[in-house]
């Protein structure tokens, strides 16, 4: 299929360190990857599927007691001192015994430094949006539930602020998390899956788009 991960080997373990990828998905390469192997991707028409393995998830627990930085995520590089907003449909695959699995974007620097925007299966069932933010350590940021199967997903900035925002139809967007922007001059896109407590999750992500400029309303998320 084209997915050239350079440096993975057959076995279904991940990978603990970055790999050189070449990954083209609507208008985004994905140039890199992390704890990802050939058989967690697929690639259809102008979709990915990614699938997480058992027990992964990207989380640094602030008690220090389950950090686990293992889910596997595709990555672009960005001009960070430029504006960009990234916008991608996440459908994930829900199970019953899915708590915590999730499909995400993010914004990401190393393992200890990143913040990611999930459409997540919370400890009752439900489906909602989810915010975590890490800086050494992680926050846990639970936000909207949703009906919907699937999610439009988006990371904004203008390079003072980034604006996080979701959609039921990719058309009416709705705020759910501003912060300031201090991550440094580049700066990696990515998608991710996890699964920290079923047998494994697969998460569809389409749409994926990366333009460079800001949404016009950092409170509404409109392009």
């Amino acid at each position: 299929m084209g997915l050239m991960i350079q440096g993975c080997n057959n076995a279904p373990q991940p990978q603990s360190d970055i790999e050189d990828v070449s990954i083209q998905c609507g208008n985004v390469e994905f140039t890199e990857s992390m704890n990802l192997n050939d058989e967690m991707v697929r690639k259809a028409g102008d979709s990915l599927t990614l699938t997480a393995a058992e027990q992964t998830d990207l989380f640094c627990d602030p008690k220090g007691v389950a950090t686990n930085t293992s889910a596997p995520l595709l990555l672009t590089s960005v001009d960070n001192t430029k504006p960009f907003t990234f916008t991608v449909k996440v459908q994930p695959q829900f199970t019953e015994n899915g708590t915590y699995s999730a499909g995400a974007i993010l914004a990401f620097i190393d393992k200890n430094h990143w913040q990611k925007l999930c459409f997540e299966q919370d400890e009752d069932g439900y489906h909602r949006i989810v915010t975590v933010r890490t800086i050494d350590t992680s926050d846990d940021n639970n936000h909207e539930r949703t009906d919907s199967t699937s999610v439009y997903l988006r990371l904004s900035s203008d390079t003072q602020v980034i604006g996080n925002y979701y959609s039921d139809d990719g058309e009416n967007w709705h705020l759910v998390r501003i912060y300031k922007n201090e991550y440094p001059s580049t700066l990696h896109l990515s998608i991710s899956a996890q699964s920290p407590k079923d047998k494994a999750h697969t998460c569809k992500f389409s749409d994926i788009r990366l333009e460079d400029r800001s949404v016009s309303d950092f409170r509404k998320g409109c392009m």
